[in-house]
C-alpha cells in the first residue's frame, strides 16, 4: 500500500483494503478543448460521487493494430495539454510511456505513470519508470500468468520505489479475444495493490481488421466482479461519444453512463471490504 499525494497533500490510500480509487479519461488525447471539456465533466461526476480519481489520457498510442491507426497528438503537445488539465481542474493526471527515454520528462508533467501491457517485460522501461520516484501503474501482459507479475514488481521495487500498482487487463484467449480470471486479482493482491482495467478487459484485439473491437456492454459485469474481489482501483476509459472516438471506442464507456456505474460499483466495493474485515 501507499498514500497517493497531489500538490504535496495526501489524497487517498492505494491499497486493496481501502475504498476504491479510479483512473478515468479518454483513450487518447484528441485536443486541448476536448481534454478540458472531458476533465471538467469527470471532475464534477467524481466529486458528486465522493470518489477519488486520476484523469487519464495518452499522448501516444504506440501499440496499434495498424500503422494507419490514430496514435495521438505527440509527447510535447500532449504533456502541455495534461499540464493544463492538471492546473485548470486541480486534479492529478496519468499517462503512458513507451520508452525508457520518455520516463523522466513525462514524470515532470504528470502525477502517475503507466506502462503498457505489451511492454511489461521490458526491463529498461520498468526501471526507468520506477526510478522517477512517481507512482507507476504497471499493466499485466495479456500473455502472462498473474504470479509472473511479482518478478515485474520486484524489478520496479529494486529502484527503491514502493509506489507501484499492478493492473489486470485480461488474458489472451485464442485469437482476438480476452478473458479475465478473477483468481488472478486475488493472486496479485498478495504482493501489490491491484487496479482492474474494466474497459480494456472487454477489448477484442484486432477484431475489426485494422483496429480492435470491443464489448462495452460487459464493462459493468466485469467491474462488479472485480469490486467484489476487493481491489485498490478501477481503470476506465470514458468518452462523450465512444462510437466517434478515434481509438478504443468499442470498449469505452460513455460519460453519461458514469454516474450510475459509480453508484453501483461503490456498493460492491463497500460490501467486499466490509466482509473482508469480519
Amino acid at each position: 500500500m501507499f498514500t497517493f499525494s497531489f500538490g504535496g497533500k495526501p489524497l487517498f490510500c492505494v491499497d486493496n483494503a481501502a475504498p476504491l480509487f479510479f483512473i478515468a479519461g479518454p483513450c487518447a488525447i484528441e485536443g486541448r478543448a476536448h481534454a478540458l471539456e472531458v476533465s471538467a465533466a469527470l471532475k464534477e461526476i467524481f466529486s458528486k460521487a465522493g470518489m477519488p480519481f486520476i484523469y487519464k489520457s495518452s499522448f501516444d498510442k504506440a501499440n496499434r493494430s495498424s500503422g494507419s491507426g490514430f496514435r495521438g497528438v505527440g509527447m510535447a503537445e500532449g504533456l502541455s495539454i495534461l499540464a493544463e488539465v492538471r492546473e485548470a481542474r486541480g486534479i492529478p493526471v496519468l499517462t503512458d510511456i513507451h520508452t525508457a527515454e520518455q520516463a523522466a520528462p513525462v514524470a515532470e508533467a504528470v502525477d502517475y505513470l503507466q506502462t503498457p501491457a505489451f511492454l511489461c517485460r521490458q526491463t529498461d522501461l520498468i526501471l526507468a519508470a520506477a526510478s522517477t520516484g512517481k507512482p507507476v501503474n504497471i499493466k499485466k501482459g495479456q500473455f502472462l500468468a498473474p504470479w509472473e507479475m511479482e518478478n515485474v514488481l520486484k524489478k520496479a521495487q529494486s529502484t527503491g520505489n514502493r509506489q507501484i500498482s499492478l493492473c489486470e487487463r485480461g488474458t489472451s484467449f485464442g485469437y482476438g479475444n480476452l478473458v479475465v480470471d478473477m483468481r488472478g486479482l486475488e493472486i496479485m493482491k498478495r504482493f501489490a495493490p491491484v487496479v482492474f482495467d474494466a474497459t480494456h478487459s472487454v477489448q477484442l484485439p484486432g477484431a475489426q481488421g485494422s483496429c480492435s473491437g470491443g464489448q462495452r456492454e460487459f464493462v459493468p459485469t466485469l467491474a462488479r466482479a472485480a469490486a467484489a474481489v476487493g481491489v485498490a482501483g478501477i481503470f476506465l476509459e470514458v468518452h462523450p461519444d465512444p462510437d466517434k472516438a478515434p481509438c478504443d471506442g468499442p470498449n469505452m464507456l460513455a460519460v453519461r453512463d458514469l454516474p450510475a456505474f459509480l453508484s453501483m460499483i461503490r456498493e460492491f466495493d463497500r460490501a467486499a471490504k466490509r466482509f473482508a474485515e469480519v
